[in-house]
């Protein structure tokens, strides 16, 4: 038996689980393939498949670490979640998962439960799953080399000593040719533990900058989906960087 959960242009069916031992029909949902078909022709008639993107945000599961300068990308992710109305409501591949679509394209949300240095585990199974190719594979992570708050889209990079982001690269065959979106959030001050940093919690002023980031992060990944880098994407970084420069 099939259940199909619908966006404005995806057909996403799963597979509802059989009766457990107790004769009682379990809700959980296992995935089944990505198929995916656009609910408009193009000027020729012709219907058009969309290929699916698979956005990560890196991060470490558990409240203990919610709200901390390391789990950026999972506060991304769940801000798209919200923005976009997809529900982030099954487990595959060690990752916490929701489908979805912005405009006729379908996306996959992540976000990795198997801790920070072992996301990959997460995305280059699913990456592999639902044949997302390395060009849709958004990687979103916490950098210390950007100002607090300040962005930055790519369309591909090196680790830049981010372990969660190397272990990345290492399930994805070596490869550095995927789109990452920095959300900075600055150095430790003076002789600040590195670790201890990155497991604090943002200050009032921080997370304003912060939640800012996020809300102009997410309308940059939404051109990005429906356009690809384009010219909007080079103003939007060129923006970000200059954001906190006073005239």
């Amino acid at each position: 038996m099939l259940y199909a959960v619908s966006g404005p242009s995806t057909r996403i069916s799963y597979r509802r689980s059989r009766l457990d031992y107790h004769g009682i029909q379990r809700r959980r949902l296992v995935p089944a393939r990505l198929r995916v078909s656009a609910s408009m022709p193009d000027a020729n008639g012709v219907k058009v498949e969309y290929t699916p993107w698979l956005f990560v945000g890196l991060g470490n599961p558990g409240n203990k670490y919610h709200g901390t300068r390391h789990n950026v990308g999972f506060e991304m992710i769940d801000r798209i979640s919200q923005e976009e109305g997809i529900l982030l409501n099954t487990i595959q591949s060690k990752a916490l998962i929701g489908i979805g679509s912005i405009g006729e394209v379908p996306i996959l949300l992540a976000k990795p439960q198997a801790y920070m240095n072992f996301s990959g585990e997460s995305v280059g199974p699913l990456a592999a799953y639902y044949q997302v190719p390395l060009r849709h594979i958004l990687v979103v992570y916490d950098e210390m080399n950007l100002p607090n708050g300040v962005l930055r889209l790519a369309s591909k990079g090196g680790h830049g000593y981010h372990n969660g982001l190397k272990n990345v690269m290492g399930h994805l065959d070596g490869s550095r040719e995927f789109p990452r979106l920095c959300i900075g959030i600055g150095n430790p001050p003076g002789s600040m533990d590195m670790k201890a940093y990155l497991l604090q919690k943002f200050s009032f002023e921080e997370r304003k900058e912060i939640d800012a980031a996020l809300e102009q992060g997410t309308g940059a990944v939404k051109n990005l989906v429906l356009n690809g880098f384009n010219h909007i994407t080079t103003r939007f970084n060129l923006g970000q960087k200059y954001k906190y420069h006073k005239v």
